[in-house]
């Protein structure tokens, strides 16, 4: 259970990086609504992108519009994509 937790903050720690870069907001917080931030599509694909590049996966830009906050998709990508 610990393992899993901080694997998971390790995760939502990269995206919300991934995050402040795309959308260009260094604020931006774990909890920051993708959509509320300005994200669009060309932005959601510019995340799974970054995250293909991390993780060697091909993650659905799709998770991006259904999970649409840092830690939110940390756990889907944690669960269905492994750890970053």
């Amino acid at each position: 259970m610990f393992s899993n937790t901080t694997t998971t903050t390790a995760t939502v720690d990269l995206l919300v990086g991934i995050f402040q870069d795309v959308l260009r907001l260094p604020e931006l917080t774990a909890d920051t609504d993708f959509y509320e931030a300005g994200g669009d599509s060309l932005t959601a694909f510019q995340i799974t992108g970054r995250l293909q590049e991390v993780l060697g996966a091909d993650v659905p830009v799709s998770l991006v519009f259904a999970y649409p906050t840092p830690r939110e998709l940390a756990e889907v990508v944690d669960a269905d994509y492994g750890t970053a």
